[in-house]
Order: structure tokens, then sequence, then C-alpha cells
């Protein structure tokens, strides 16, 4: 009760204090405190009673996960229906998914799981609804669709996109460049590379002081912010792309429709009437940013039907055999490249040393283990 009273005071603090440079360091303080406040009603301890911020109860399969989020009544169980041959029950009446419906999209030799998540309404970051159990299994995911009703789409943006952000969700963004060390003793060093706007050292102690945090080695490599900073202390943040699926674009006139298609992120569709999926389906696959890997075993021609998917950010040699299986790295020798990427022809590479590259440059990949297996990217 403490935590909600502290919660909703710090709130109406922020709503009426102006932002300006002489308030900053003052709401650079609450905004700490909110973050820390929030996480401890959200995630209470464990001996006062479990179950607060867990998710729905979703086997994790296929290469990837992808997340269907936005208000009720927006299409997502039409579009889950269309892009899996999944059936999900759809009406006109809101809150028809009650709970997580999964299916799975074959696309590219790729199995990506696609979840249908209950409709979220205003404030489920804070628990409302059962934005909770929605939102944290969000989190699990690789790639978050936002649905959006075409007919208001910046309103629902938003909205949604500050239930996500309050529960710790960076979309489309990184984590920041930010060195944050502690130590022993020595107090708050704080130095930057570029100029600052945002932050003081006066500013970056009061936050590190709501943590009890008084000595750490603190550098910035941009200009950060309060938030920034607060994100790197939590340490708890999930940073995943989002694709903005505007749907129900039947509705809208083709001015409109054009508005929506230049901006970042966006991809205009009509469930129902199957405008566009294919175009949804390419977003899915950049925005996950994987790749293909064709196996050839010793002795017969590549098998072009079953690819291993790695992704982009992982897929050196060792990724590429623990994908096939775990034993195999433990096995694993060295491996000879053919290929434009190959200094020479074979070229001997070790597990981590070389990198696996897109299925647009075909290598061959000889696995060394006992002698046996070979291999085709």
């Amino acid at each position: 009760m403490k935590s909600n009273a502290g919660f909703f005071c710090c709130w109406i603090q922020m709503a009426r204090t102006q932002k300006n440079k002489a308030t900053a360091h003052h709401l650079g303080l609450l905004k700490a405190k909110l973050a820390k406040l929030r996480r401890e009603i959200l995630a209470p301890p464990s001996s006062k009673g479990g179950g607060a911020g867990e998710g729905f109860d979703v086997t994790k399969s296929g290469d990837s996960r992808v997340g269907l989020v936005g208000f009720p009544s927006v299409g997502k169980s039409t579009l889950l229906n269309k892009l899996t041959g999944t059936f999900s029950e759809v009406a006109s009446y809101e809150f028809t998914t009650l709970t997580c419906v999964p299916g799975v999209i074959k696309y590219r030799g790729s199995k990506i799981q696609l979840l249908d998540l209950p409709g979220i309404i205003e404030g489920a970051k804070d628990g409302k609804g059962r934005g909770r159990q929605v939102i944290s299994t969000a989190r699990t995911c690789n790639c978050i669709l936002i649905v959006l009703d075409a007919i208001k789409p910046i309103t629902h943006k938003r909205l949604i996109e500050k239930e996500l952000e309050g529960f710790g969700i960076r979309l489309n963004k990184g984590p920041p460049n930010m060195g944050f060390k502690r130590k022993d003793k020595g107090g708050i060093s704080f130095t930057s590379t570029v100029a600052n706007t945002h932050l003081d050292l006066e500013t970056v102690k009061a936050i590190c002081g709501e943590y009890k945090i008084h000595n750490a080695d603190i550098s910035l490599r941009f200009d950060a912010t309060a938030d920034d900073l607060i994100d790197v202390i939590e340490g708890n943040r999930i940073y995943m792309p989002c694709v903005y699926v505007v749907n129900k674009i039947d509705q809208i006139t083709v001015e409109e429709l054009e508005v929506l298609d230049r901006l970042p992120h966006y991809c205009p569709v009509s469930a129902h009437l199957e405008w566009n999926l294919d175009g949804l389906l390419d977003k899915i696959w950049e925005y996950l940013n994987l790749i293909r890997v064709y196996t050839k075993p010793k002795g017969n021609s590549p098998d072009y039907e079953d690819p291993v998917i790695l992704s982009a950010e992982h897929c050196t040699v060792e990724d590429f055999c623990e994908r096939i299986h775990k034993d195999m790295v433990k096995q694993f020798k060295f491996a000879l490249v053919w290929g434009s990427s190959a200094k020479h022809k074979p070229q001997r590479v070790g597990k981590v040393s070389f990198p696996v590259f897109g299925v647009s440059q075909i290598h061959q990949l000889k696995l060394h283990l006992d002698g046996t297996c070979d291999g085709y990217e």
C-alpha cells in the first residue's frame, strides 16, 4: 500500500512540474523514484505470494517468437487466422480473446511462432485488466507487432507505447551507449565525450542516490537523458524491434493511406480482405533479422527445403553447430569454408572466428568432427 501511495504522489508531482532546465534535476529524481516504485509494485517479494507480472503459460517454439499487441477489436485474431491458419475466435465485440492463442508462420523455410495476445487497456502497465500477463509475455518475444486501427492509429500508438515502456520494453532502439560500473569507493565519477543538455553531475548523483549507489564510474557517449541513466541502472530493460501494423485500411481514403505508408516502421494491411499480408511477412522477416543456412549431407545434394535458421547477430560457425546439435560443439575440430567471403578456398576456421553470412551468398561448409559431416549455407 505504501508503494502505491508513493507511486501516485510521484506521478502527481511530475504532472504538476514544468519541464525546463531549472526543474531537470527534480524531474530526474522523480523519474528514478517512479521507476523504483513501479518495479516494487509489479514484482513484489515472492514471500508475499507470487504471480504478479507472470505471463501466459505458452511454450516457446519455432525459430523466433512474434507477439500481436493492441487494443481490443483491432483485428489481432483475424491476422493470426490469416497468417497461420490457426483458429482464434473473431467477433464484433471487445475482449473476444481472453487468453494467449499461439500459431506458426511458415515463411522462407523458417517457423515463426505468432502469439495473439488479449487486448490491453490504458493502465495495463499498472496492473489493470490482464495487462501484466499480456506485457510480460510480450517481453519474451523477439519482435512485437502493434496492431492499430486505421481510423485512429496515432492515438492508439502513443497509448500502447506508453504501456509497454512502463513495463520496461524499449521499441526500435538499442541499449544506451553509456558506461556504468559500480566500485567500492571514490564517489560518483561522471565523464562525457559529448555536450550534455539533459544531465549534469548533481542530477546523476541524485538518481544514483535514489538507488543507494554512492560509488560508480559513469561515462556518456551520447546526449543521454535521465530515462537513459535509469534504464542502465535498472538493468532489466528489453530492447526489441517493433512493426506498427495499421489494420482496416479499407476504411480510410487513399490520401490517408499514402501518409501512413511513409511513416517509419509502419505496415498498412487489411486482414479481412487480405491486403498486403505478403508485405507484412516481408517486414516481419526483415525486423527479425534472420538468415538461412542450407545443410549438405556428405555425398548428397544440398537440402534447400529445410534450412537452419540463425539470427544475423549470432551466426558464427559455433552458433550453426549448436543449432544442429549441442554435442556437435563439444566434438568440433575445425570448419572448411568455400566462397567469396573466404580468403582462400577452402579456408580453415575455428568455431567462433568465422561468421556464416546470408543466403544471398552461398558458401560450402564442411564441419570436421571425426572426419564426418559436410554443410552448405
